[in-house]
């Protein structure tokens, strides 16, 4: 059976990510102690390349901020909506979220769930 992702893209202050990342690193633990299989979260490093669509511009970013492109990974996607469903409960998660909305603009968040088709 093929595993599952949320991916999610967003917009940070650049001088907001050791905050973020503290935030980060809390819900990874939460995410993984519930079953995720895998949590990550990326910033932007290299992002102008030439002649594609470049993610600042898919999240939107103003002066100042940069990408972060995060993903959990699932067993399935039954699997994912188990998991999250738990962790929407947990009041760890609760607690953080008026954490994050003073770091970045949920609004502009891109978030979504996929199925792998291909893993080497």
């Amino acid at each position: 059976m093929p595993e599952y992702v949320d991916g999610f893209l967003l917009s940070v202050p650049k001088n907001k990510l050791p905050d973020y990342r503290r935030i980060a690193r809390k819900a990874g633990k939460i995410w993984k102690e519930y079953g995720a299989l895998d949590y990550r979260e990326c910033a932007g490093d290299d992002l102008k390349i030439k002649g594609f669509v470049n993610f600042s511009s898919a999240a939107k970013t103003k002066p100042g901020e940069t990408v972060v492109f995060s993903w959990a990974v699932f067993k399935s996607r039954k699997h994912r909506d188990q998991v999250n469903a738990k962790i929407m409960k947990d009041p760890r998660i609760a607690a953080m979220g008026g954490e994050c909305e003073k770091l970045f603009d949920c609004k502009r968040m891109a978030y979504g769930g996929f199925t792998t088709i291909v893993q080497v």
